[in-house]
Parts: structure tokens; sequence; C-alpha cells
């Protein structure tokens, strides 16, 4: 027998005991728990009228009934349509015993071993990924350098204004400032050995091995490389790399290349102008405090300051231009479809970009120490 009611359901006092009547679904969940909440545990209930069950308000009737009796409901309400029966045993069956798995009892030490382990193994499948990545950027610069008719010269001076000329006045502001505070604790520290004029040394060795490009490449990494994650990861998600693919381009050539030569030019310049801009902090310090004018400054630069020095710290620019800007657009590539997944690897990128900065940095100084340069 197939009931075909469609009013809403409602619980009414029958003459035999409570009735449950109309349609017991979803719309009606509400309404229907608050009526079950004020008689919850009856034993008797009379199904006959029921008119149309779904998943919702078959777990009501259990509440109310308890899953042991409807287990059996078959026995008490034979009149009750076949898959209505099935339905209420299936939810019942769920509901007679609620999961309740305790935890497996973990030794905090091991489980500090097997994270550690796991962040171990995520870094090194996090490095082979960049090294892949790099071979194949490089093998596609080779490829581009051959053909120059796809060079893509507009999104390259695009690329430019971007990562280099825009970051011009913050870089040459912060290596500004930097450049007077080495000064003012060189001055600070010689000033008791008498030796305040070797401030300008400690300033000019200072920028020209290590602090200007160290400085303007992390000024890119957290400028630039977050860009770059920011703006291929919002391509993917809008499949605007899957479109470029079914053009028959390739998303390395037209979108890492660009970028990687950019900042290949643009860390160089800016390398250059936070060397000067912190040499000019340092000698505005040097003049104003320790009474050493800027003629004399510059004489102390060109005669005690060698060459080498400045060609050690543009030589590391190109490097640390092709990691940041491989980094960035790679983390770009690994975001999925969602804005957390965009923020997560922006995030990633910058921290991976400024460790490896800093890393080759010092293997360069442990290098260019040991060479004598």
């Amino acid at each position: 027998m197939t009931h075909t009611a469609t009013h809403a359901g409602t619980l009414e006092q029958g003459d035999e005991g409570l009735r449950a009547v109309g349609d017991w679904t979803l719309p009606h969940h509400s309404r229907l728990r608050r009526e079950v909440a004020k008689v919850r545990g009856t034993e008797t209930l009379d199904l006959t009228p029921l008119g149309r069950l779904d998943t919702s308000g078959a777990v009501l009737l259990v509440e109310l009934l308890g899953a042991q009796r409807v287990l059996r409901v078959g026995d008490w309400a034979p009149a009750l349509p076949a898959e209505q029966q099935a339905l209420l045993v299936a939810v019942a069956d769920a509901m007679r015993e609620p999961l309740d798995i305790a935890p497996p009892s973990v030794f905090p030490p091991l489980a500090a071993l097997a994270d550690l382990g796991q962040r171990v193994a995520g870094l090194g499948h996090q490095q082979f990924q960049l090294i892949g990545f790099i071979g194949v950027t490089l093998a596609s610069l080779v490829s581009g350098l051959l053909r120059p008719r796809r060079w893509r010269i507009t999104a390259l001076v695009a690329q430019l204004q971007q990562s280099g000329l825009n970051a011009i006045p913050i870089v040459a502001l912060l290596t500004f400032l930097v450049g007077a505070v080495v000064a003012f604790l060189g001055a600070t520290v010689l000033r008791d050995f008498g030796a305040t004029i070797y401030t300008v040394n400690l300033v000019a060795y200072s920028f020209l091995r290590e602090f200007g490009v160290l400085l303007a490449a992390i000024l890119l990494a957290g400028r630039t490389a977050s860009a770059f994650t920011a703006q291929i990861g919002a391509m993917k998600a809008n499949e605007e790399l899957d479109a470029i693919r079914t053009l028959g381009l390739s998303p390395v050539e037209l979108l890492v290349l660009p970028r990687v030569l950019a900042m290949m030019i643009s860390l160089p310049i800016l390398t250059l102008v936070g060397m000067l801009s912190g040499m000019l902090g340092g000698a505005l310090v040097c003049s104003l405090a320790l009474e050493i004018p800027l003629a004399q400054f510059l004489a102390i630069l060109q005669r005690d300051i060698p060459l080498n020095h400045f060609l050690v710290g543009l030589a590391k620019a190109p490097l640390f231009a092709f990691l940041i800007a491989v980094i960035g657009c790679l983390e770009g590539f690994k975001a999925a479809g969602s804005a957390q997944s965009v923020g997560e690897h922006t995030t990633s990128s910058v921290v991976q970009s400024i460790f490896m900065v800093i890393l080759l940095d010092a293997l360069a100084a442990l290098f260019f120490m040991e060479m004598g340069w």
C-alpha cells in the first residue's frame, strides 16, 4: 500500500496513542524536531497515516522510539511500505551503536620523530621539484635563445617595469637606512679604539660584498616572488593555463621566461642602487657624526677598497634573481584552484626564496673567503 499524503508531517494524539501524520521530510525537519523533543521516549506510535519519509524524518522517528524498537518495525507496523521499513531499519542500525573509536596511543617521542621524518621527506620532495623545474626553465631558455622570433619582448619589458623600475625607491630607501645604521654601529665600536676612520671601510666592505645584493634580493623575494606566485596561481584557478596549453603554447615559455629574464636584469641594477644608497647613508653619518667629509669618504673608497669587492657582490645578483623567479613561478603552478591554496603557496614562495638567498649567500661567502677574493 502506497501513501500519497502531501501535507506537512506532525504528531497527533489519537484514541489509541500518538500518530505520525503527513510527510516526515527535510523541509519540515525543524518543526518536527521540536515536536519530537516534547514526547521523546514513547513506546507506541501509529505509523499508518505516515506520508512520505526521508532520512531526516527517519532519524527523528528513531530518536522518538529508540533504535531497538525501530529495528523490529516489521512486527508492529506491517502495513508500512517496504521501502519505508527498510529506510527505518537502516537508520536505526546506524544509530544503534554510535561510532566511538579511540585514537591509537602513540609514544610522544615516536610521534615527534615521525613528524620530523614527514617534514624532511616533504622538503626533499620540494627540492626535487625545484631542481626539475629549473631544468625545464633552462631548457626553454636555451630553446628560446636559438629562436629569436619567439622572444616575448613586450612581456619582458612589462615585467622589468614591475620587478625592477617600481622597486627602486623601496630598495634605495631601505639600503640608505641600513647603511646609516651600520655606520652608527661601526662608529660606536671603533670609537673605543680611536679608529673611527675605519667606519668608511666597514660600510664599503659590507655593502659592496653582502648587504647591497642581499637586501635587494630579500626585498624582491618578498615583493616580486609573491606577485609571481599569486599571478600564476590566479591564472591556474581561472583555467587560463589550460587555455594556453589548448592553444598549443608553452606556459613556461609564455609566463616563466619573461619573469626570469626580467629578474636577472633587474636584480643587478637594484644591487648597484643598493650599494650606492647604502654607502650614501654611511657617508651621511660619517659626515654628521664623525666629522669625515664626503671628499675624504670618497678618497678612502678610491684608495683602500679594491674593485673585486664590487664584482663579488654583483656576481651573486643573477644567481639570486634566477632562483627567486623560478621559486615564485613554481609555487604558482603548484597552487590549486582555491584562494586558500594560492595564499599558502604565496607564503611558501616568499619563505623559500629568502631561505635560498641567505643559504647561497653564506655558501658564496665561504667560497670567496677560501679563494681569497
